[in-house]
């Protein structure tokens, strides 16, 4: 009986990118003689070539094999942890996550990119560099360009194919039983061939040991068989030997510019944090036309399906289900014969109902709950490549990664957390020598942290750079007309007009940030979550960006109002405080628009009945209820006609089962079946001021009418 291992892939791929994460994060700080930290990130490597290989992904097969003999070299000793070598294997970890991306999304992938980083492993590993390749240059280099040349000018007969073989045999192979000569035979068998053996490796006489082998073999065979076969005579030493079968190649020259090819394989490393896909299109497009265009019509990419669960949480569900199990039990039973005697006990098992079923919810809530951490780990790896990118001396410190958000959320603000990051190094954190010049360390400082804040979750990015300039901010926001000349704005206000679209104020523009762009789509971003953001900043000390978030967005904490006939509900996060209006306090301005006087700030009133066009009890501000609500560093106060109770909701999609409708995010629906509308409050505020604005417009225009 066959098993059908396709229902295994998803495993399998869930566990590759854990290991390619843990490979990732463990290369950042690998140092000399930390050998459980070498260990670790082989096991990772040999477990995602392990499990590729069941499958029968044998191009991941191919190159995490380069991969785990570079580590295993470092691992026993035989070569020194280098900050070059660590380069290396960071470039081809993230090869190892655009293959495995690939096989997620049934797309195409950069094959250029992998090929190149491929040369550059079996080269790390060969110990070739441009002075030491070099040796014996007039027989041996003559004796690559005569391979070469004969392999080009042999003309192929009907049928043939022409493969340009790389075998480099471990230094143990001869030990386990394997003979070379043997392999190169039964090649030979296979069709026409031509063989060069590098015998660059063998060490000096003194550390010559006769049970190892030193030299490998590049070879050109002309044959009617596919790879597949060629790869069959390397079958029992595909373990011990790094082996590259490539169709059409000539050999290259042992000349190599090693460190040209190692800079121009690694400087991608420090591009644009973007999509896997969007990457694969960006880097293609300019080498290979062909692979790009592949690129652009792959499938959309595949988000992951699944959720680890630790077996509490299992354990307490199960619980919770037995519990119910029991209520419902308990209830049936006394619908069988219910008289008014049997109220009480009625009352009681609805109660338990009530109870039991909040604790359900709870325990479902809590398993999309994931540690804050799964965005933050990408963090280390970014902070590494811009550091050296910039010639910046940057240390990342995190904290709060333990803190839990819902899954959904933490899929969706890992873009917007990637662009707050990046502007926190290139605009935040000075030069060295601007830090020294202030008295400042040479090394700028990128903290993370998450923490519960109310019933949100609250995502912080503090550096300690030279903070942003107000005063330039204002000047630039008057220059394209943003605001007026005699506009007042509190520092809120200020740091709000940075996510403008197109607002900078980069002297100059660099491929990391600089552009104007990208900070009005992070805010976009967090809004379409229900979240908001928020900057403090001083100058020459530094900036924070708040993010606040709800801590999912299937159920939303609300306080439920009451317009007319029609309830509301406002989201919690958004509420600052409620109260009863006082006439003393109430200005208007000569366009119409109501102020409150709210201790330090005139607070713009928005009457929800107005702005919804419904009926409604109280037309009056004065003797009102207000629900000042804060979105966007801007306070308004919304009347309503009576304050409900709070309670969770959960949300539904007006998208999915009617329409967008402006000034409205979601509804729920209510304990006795009616409908209730979410207030989404920065778009009302819009709405508000875009209406002020008008009457201001329309006012000044009768005033000049009547003089």
């Amino acid at each position: 009986m066959s098993i059908d291992l396709s229902q295994f892939i998803p495993t399998f791929l869930e566990e590759s990118f854990e290991g390619i994460e843990l490979m990732e994060a463990s290369l950042l700080t690998l140092e000399q003689g930390d050998a459980e930290t070498i260990n670790a990130i082989f096991r990772a490597a040999h477990s995602v070539k392990g499990g590729a290989g069941t499958f029968g992904f044998n191009h991941v097969t191919e190159f995490t094999h380069l991969v785990e003999t570079l580590l295993d070299e470092m691992r026993d000793g035989r070569r020194d942890i280098s900050q070059k070598d660590i380069e290396i294997l960071l470039n081809a970890v993230d090869c190892m996550r655009i293959l495995i991306e690939a096989i997620r999304d049934e797309s195409t992938y950069d094959e250029s990119k992998i090929a190149a980083t491929s040369k550059l492993l079996a080269a790390t590993l060969n110990d070739r560099s441009p002075s030491d390749e070099r040796i014996d240059e007039d027989i041996h280099e003559s004796s690559i360009e005569n391979l070469s040349e004969e392999a080009a000018t042999t003309d192929l007969e009907p049928g043939l194919q022409r493969w340009s073989i790389s075998f480099i045999p471990e230094h143990h192979l001869v030990q386990t039983g394997n003979d070379p000569l043997l392999l190169l035979n039964a090649l030979r068998e296979l069709g026409e061939m031509s063989v060069l053996a590098n015998c660059n490796s063998i060490p000096s006489l003194t550390e010559f040991d006769g049970t190892e082998l030193y030299i490998s073999w590049n070879i050109i065979l002309l044959t009617a068989v596919g790879k597949e076969d060629i790869a069959e005579v390397f079958e029992w030493v595909e373990d011990d030997c790094q082996l590259i079968i490539s169709k059409d190649e000539q050999i290259d020259k042992q000349s190599l510019e090693i460190t040209e090819m190692t800079n121009n394989v690694l400087s991608e490393s420090v591009k644009e944090a973007e999509s896997p896909a969007s990457k694969i299109v960006e880097n293609t497009g300019a080498e290979n036309p062909k692979v790009a265009s592949h690129a652009q019509a792959h499938k959309p990419k595949v988000e992951s399906s699944s959720i680890r669960v630790g077996v509490d949480k299992v354990d307490s569900l199960i619980n919770l289900v037995g519990e119910l199990v029991i209520t419902q039990s308990m209830l049936s039973e006394l619908g069988n014969d219910f008289d008014t005697s049997k109220v009480e006990r009625l009352n009681a098992g609805l109660e338990q109902l009530l109870q039991n079923t909040k604790e359900l919810q709870e325990s479902v809530m809590r398993i999309r709950m994931l540690p804050i951490s799964f965005a933050f780990n990408r963090f280390p790896r970014l902070i590494h490549d811009l550091s050296k990118k910039m010639d910046k001396e940057i240390e990342l410190l995190i904290s709060g990664e333990q803190t839990e958000l819902d899954k959904s959320v933490m899929e969706q603000i890992g873009d917007p957390l990637v662009h707050l990051v990046r502007n926190a190094v290139d605009h935040g954190i000075e030069a060295t020598d601007v830090r020294v010049a202030n008295g400042k360390p040479e090394k700028g400082t990128v903290s993370l942290d998450a923490y519960h804040q109310g019933g949100s979750i609250v995502i912080e990015i503090k550096d300690d750079g030279g903070g942003i300039d107000r005063e330039a901010v204002l000047a630039k926001a008057k220059e394209r007309g943003l605001i007026d000349e005699s506009s007042s704005l509190n520092d809120a206000q200020v740091y709000d007009l940075l996510f403008e679209p197109g607002f900078s104020t980069a002297k100059e523009v660099s491929d990391i940030s600089g552009r104007g762009v990208g900070m009005d789509v992070v805010k976009r971003n967090i809004q379409s979550l229900g979240g908001r953001i928020q900057i403090e900043s001083e100058l020459g000390l530094g900036s924070t960006f708040k993010v606040f978030l709800p801590l999912t967005l299937a159920i939303l904490d609300g306080q439920l109002i009451k317009v007319g006939r029609e309830v509301y509900i406002i989201p919690l996060i958004t509420i600052v405080e409620s109260l009863q209006t006082q006439e003393s306090l109430i200005n208007r301005t000569s366009g119409g628009m109501v102020l409150y006087r709210l201790r330090e700030d005139n607070v713009p009133v928005i009457p929800i009945y107005k702005l919804f066009n419904i009926p409604a009890e109280n037309k009056e501000i004065k003797n009102s209820l207000l629900v000042v609500v804060e979105a966007d560093g801007q306070k308004v106060g919304l009347m309503v006609d009576d304050l409900l109770a709070q309670q969770q909701v959960v949300v539904k999609s007006l998208n999915d089962n009617y329409q967008q409708v402006e000034g409205i995010s979601g509804a729920t629906i209510l304990g006795d079946g009616s409908v209730a509308m979410i207030l989404d409050v920065p778009s009302m505020i819009t709405m508000a001021l875009k209406v002020a604005k008008t009457q201001q417009e329309t006012h000044i225009m009768t005033e000049e009418a009547m003089h």
